[in-house]
C-alpha cells in the first residue's frame, strides 16, 4: 500500500469509530436524555437504567478510541481541535465524569432527593455530549479561527461563544434528536412496559425530528460557503497543510456527490433510516426499529464526512491552512504499524462486544427489579 490509500484507510476507520461511537453509546447517551421525562417512578428509573447497565462503560471506549485514534493518525488535527475545542472539551469531560458517579452512587441511598439529584445528574451526562458533539462537525463546515506557522503549531483565536452560531447550534439538534432517537429504540427493545410503550412514542417523534433537522441541515449547507482545494495536492507527499491554496465557494460542500455520486447513498440512509423508525416504531419488530435506527446514525454522520472531504479541519480566517486527510497525517510508517495493529485487534474487539452482548441479553422488567433489588442499579 502506499500511502495515499494507508492515509485514505485511516480516514474510513476514524470515520467508523464516530459511527461506531453514535451507535454504540448513543444509546446510552440517549436513555440519559430521557430518564428524568420517560419514566414516572424510582422502578421505571431503575428499568431505564439497568436496561443499558451492562454495556455502558464499554461503549465509551468507542470514544476514548476515536481519540486515540485521531492523536495517532492526524496529530496536528488533534492539536488543533482540542486547542479550539478546549473549554467545549472541559465540559463534555465533567459531563461524563458524572455518570460512573451516577450510576455507582444512585441507588445507594433510597433517598428521593439523593435519587432524583442523580437522575438529573445523568440527564446532563448525556445531553451536553450530544449536544456538543453535533455543534463541533458543524463548527468544521463553518470553519473555525486558527492558524499555522512555519513549524506547524496551530493558535486559536477564537473563543468558546464563537461556537455557538446558528448553522452549528442546528448541528446540535440534529445530534442530541437522533442519539436521543436511539436511545429510545433501545428502551424499547430492551426495557418491560409502561416505559416499551412509552419508549415507542418517543421514537417516532425523535425520528420525525431528527429528519427534519437534517432536511433543514442539507438545505443550509447548499447555501454556504464552502471550501475548495484549488490547486494541486499530492497524496503521497509528506504532510504540509502550507502547500496548497484553498478558496471560499458557495455550494462546494456538495461538490463531492456530483464526481462520486456513489456518496448519495448516505443522505439516502439518513432520511430511510429516520422513516424507518416512525414506521415500525408502533410494530413489535425492535431489532429491525433499532437496526433502522442505527442506519440513521451511520448515514448521518457518513454524510458530513462524504460533504467535508478532503477536509478534516477548516479554518475560516485562513482558509488554505485547512487541513486535509492528504497533508495532516502522521508519517508512512506509522500509519503502516497502525493499520496492522488495526487488522489484528479490531476483529478481536468486535467480537469480544458481540460475546457480551450475547450472553447479557434479556429484557429488563420491574419484576427483574425487584427480584435483584440490591444486585442492579
Amino acid at each position: 500500500m502506499d500511502y495515499e490509500v494507508l492515509r485514505f484507510i485511516w480516514w474510513v476507520l476514524i470515520g467508523v469509530l464516530f459511527i461506531g461511537f453514535a451507535i454504540m453509546d448513543g444509546y446510552d447517551l440517549g436513555t440519559a436524555n430521557l430518564l428524568p421525562f420517560m419514566s414516572k417512578n424510582d422502578t421505571e428509573r431503575r428499568i431505564m437504567i439497568n436496561a443499558v447497565a451492562p454495556h455502558w462503560d464499554g461503549n465509551q471506549v468507542w470514544l476514548i478510541t476515536a481519540g486515540g485514534a485521531l492523536f495517532a493518525a492526524w496529530p496536528t488535527v488533534y492539536a488543533t481541535a482540542f486547542s479550539g475545542f478546549y473549554w467545549a472539551m472541559v465540559l463534555v469531560l465533567f459531563a461524563l465524569l458524572i455518570r460512573p458517579m451516577a450510576f455507582d452512587y444512585r441507588s445507594k441511598l433510597p433517598d428521593p432527593r439523593w435519587r432524583n439529584a442523580w437522575d438529573w445528574g445523568l440527564f446532563a451526562s448525556g445531553i451536553v455530549p450530544s449536544i456538543v458533539f453535533g455543534v463541533g462537525f458543524g463548527n468544521i463546515f463553518v470553519g473555525f479561527e486558527f492558524q499555522l506557522d512555519g513549524f506547524m503549531r496551530s493558535s486559536f483565536t477564537g473563543s468558546f461563544f464563537d461556537l455557538l452560531n446558528p448553522f452549528s447550534l442546528l448541528c446540535g439538534v440534529v445530534s442530541a434528536s437522533m442519539l436521543t432517537m436511539q436511545g429510545a429504540v433501545w428502551q424499547k427493545m430492551r426495557s418491560g412496559d409502561p416505559i416499551r410503550h412509552r419508549a415507542a412514542i418517543v421514537a417516532r417523534y425523535s425520528a420525525i425530528l431528527t429528519m427534519v433537522a437534517f432536511a433543514l441541515g442539507g438545505f443550509w449547507v447548499a447555501h454556504m460557503n464552502g471550501y475548495q482545494i484549488t490547486s494541486i495536492v499530492d497524496p503521497n507527499a509528506p504532510s504540509n497543510p502550507l502547500n496548497k491554496t484553498v478558496i471560499l465557494a458557495e455550494g462546494a460542500w456538495l461538490i463531492n456527490y456530483s464526481l462520486y455520486p456513489i456518496m448519495m447513498i448516505a443522505p439516502v440512509l439518513g432520511f430511510l433510516g429516520t422513516i424507518g423508525v416512525i414506521i415500525f416504531s408502533g410494530t413489535k419488530l425492535d431489532g429491525l426499529n433499532f437496526t433502522f435506527s442505527s442506519l440513521a446514525q451511520a448515514g448521518i454522520i457518513m454524510t458530513a464526512g462524504f460533504s467535508l472531504f478532503p477536509f478534516v479541519l477548516t479554518s475560516n480566517t485562513h482558509p488554505q491552512f485547512s487541513l486535509t486527510l492528504w497533508d495532516a497525517t502522521s508519517s508512512f510508517m506509522t500509519l503502516a504499524i497502525m493499520t496492522g495493529v488495526a487488522v489484528v485487534f479490531v476483529p478481536i474487539i468486535l467480537g469480544y462486544t458481540t460475546w457480551c452482548f450475547y450472553k447479557l441479553w434479556g429484557r429488563m422488567t420491574a419484576e427483574k427489579i425487584e427480584q435483584e433489588s440490591h444486585s442492579l442499579y
